[in-house]
């Protein structure tokens, strides 16, 4: 096991970060990637979100983090309830298509409907159905803190599922 020398401002002192550096440290962890439908005025909403994350199991909250500069936030942020909709590791194009602004984003996919009422998509390998808690401004991010409803598969079994590391999407069992 190698060495590692003791970081700048170590001792106590804080050493600036700007975007850039946090930024490659961070490529280093993998997150979860996502795509969060709702429905509004009827009609199907939804985005890639790259920050979902397991908040308490008792009672079960989870948190989703999107970025302020969404154009598809605003559709979605006053919506009682969203679904999470884990993608399959080989979903690359669903996930580049709800990343996108603007456009039919439902276009020719063959859609569910959770309990809820939202939309899940075809070939996940697990959804979660929430009610929102509270939505916090955070940085140039809005968390949104939701109570789990409901939970479901729509995959047949053997998919994995799909996260963003160093720059890029990759499948995990």
């Amino acid at each position: 096991m190698g060495t590692t020398s003791p970081a700048r401002g170590h001792e106590g002192v804080e050493v600036p970060v700007g975007p850039g550096t946090l930024r490659s440290v961070l490529r280093e962890v993998p997150t979860a990637v996502t795509v969060v439908t709702a429905t509004t005025g009827g009609r199907p909403v939804g985005l890639t979100v790259g920050s979902f994350v397991s908040v308490s199991l008792d009672p079960p909250l989870i948190g989703i983090f999107v970025d302020e500069k969404s154009s598809s936030w605003p559709l979605m942020r006053d919506s009682a309830t969203f679904t999470v909709n884990v993608l399959s590791g080989d979903q690359q194009e669903l996930c580049a298509r709800f990343a996108t602004s603007g456009g039919d984003k439902f276009a020719g996919l063959a859609l569910q409907q959770s309990p809820l009422g939202n939309p899940l998509l075809p070939g996940i390998v697990t959804w979660l159905d929430c009610r929102v808690e509270e939505i916090r401004k955070l940085g140039d991010h809005y968390f949104a803190l939701a109570r789990v409803a409901g939970v479901g598969t729509t995959a047949t079994g053997g998919a994995t599922s799909i996260v963003f590391h160093r720059g890029a999407l990759h499948a995990i069992p």
